[in-house]
């Protein structure tokens, strides 16, 4: 793979956008981070619970359709008993949505009870932030049905915000611009780049796809087996160029001279992933 410090990640624009999440911040009760649920690690900015970190959160594991149930549910079990609440959602069948709004009420309940107790009705505003290609924009249409509210003329409001109704006295700020996290561990690119988060065309595709081969044999080795017929070979040593091979040859990828099309297996591998042809799978 290209070496992952070699990808310009802006970091001015990163400077940025974390101003505006910290500006922001005095305008909502509550911080909900979306990640993506095959890499629920590898997918948060750690620069966001520095800059969070007096506000009360909720992590949403998008993408949930396609991401191992066990793990999820481990990731779920991990972030409780770190007082973290988190939901595990699907946008495309609204699995886990009803959760939501109950959820953050929950998070939130200590507040709003000194706020009735004082007389004070108090509407629910919720910041949602995400690095690029969690899924965020799915989800603020689902929750909030494409309604945007007009937030030009309220008091207190920065002019420009991104505000959608959820329900009556529940509104959600879709957090501007791009956060991308450090990747001081190379792995965290990699897993990335296997969702598609970096775009291929910055990767060597070939050298990708034989690395996730490497990985699913390792973690999901029947499931590698059963999508490409590979039930009756010992796969356990092999590299993944190796695999390329073996999956190129049995999917009649040949090229001129009966060479395997090494980039055309590679391509259809991380498509086969990504649509989750593959199985139900989690990297982190």
């Amino acid at each position: 793979m290209n070496d992952m410090q070699s990808i310009q990640w802006f970091p001015g624009h990163m400077t940025k956008t974390k101003r505006k999440i910290v500006e922001n911040l005095k305008l909502v009760d509550i911080v909900v981070e979306i990640v993506d649920a095959r890499v629920p690690q590898s997918s948060r900015n750690p620069d966001l619970d520095e800059l969070i970190v007096n506000k009360p959160k909720l992590i949403i594991l998008n993408k949930s359709d396609i991401a191992d149930p066990e793990r999820t549910t481990e990731w779920i079990n991990y972030y409780k008993s770190k007082g973290i609440g988190s939901i595990a959602v699907d946008c495309k069948s609204r699995k886990g949505f009803n959760l939501f709004v109950p959820m953050v009420k929950d998070i939130l309940k200590e507040k709003i009870d000194i706020a009735k107790n004082k007389g004070i009705n108090k509407g629910i505003r919720v910041m949602i932030v995400g690095i690029p290609n969690v899924g965020k924009s799915s989800f603020i249409n689902c929750l909030s049905s494409g309604k945007k509210a007009k937030v030009e003329d309220r008091p207190g409001v920065t002019r420009g915000n991104q505000w959608f109704t959820v329900s009556q006295g529940f509104e959600i700020l879709d957090t501007p611009g791009v956060l991308w996290p450090k990747f001081d561990d190379k792995l965290i690119g990699e897993k990335l780049a296997f969702t598609g988060a970096i775009k291929d065309q910055i990767m060597d595709t070939e050298q990708l796809a034989a690395r996730l081969l490497e990985y699913l044999v390792l973690n999901y080795k029947d499931d590698l087996k059963k999508r490409y017929k590979l039930e009756d070979q010992d796969i356990d040593n092999l590299k993944g160029y190796e695999l390329l091979n073996i999956i190129g040859k049995k999917r009649g990828m040949l090229i001129a001279g009966g060479e395997i099309d090494i980039e055309r297996a590679s391509i259809m591998v991380l498509d086969e992933f990504r649509s989750a042809k593959l199985g139900r799978i989690t990297l982190d």
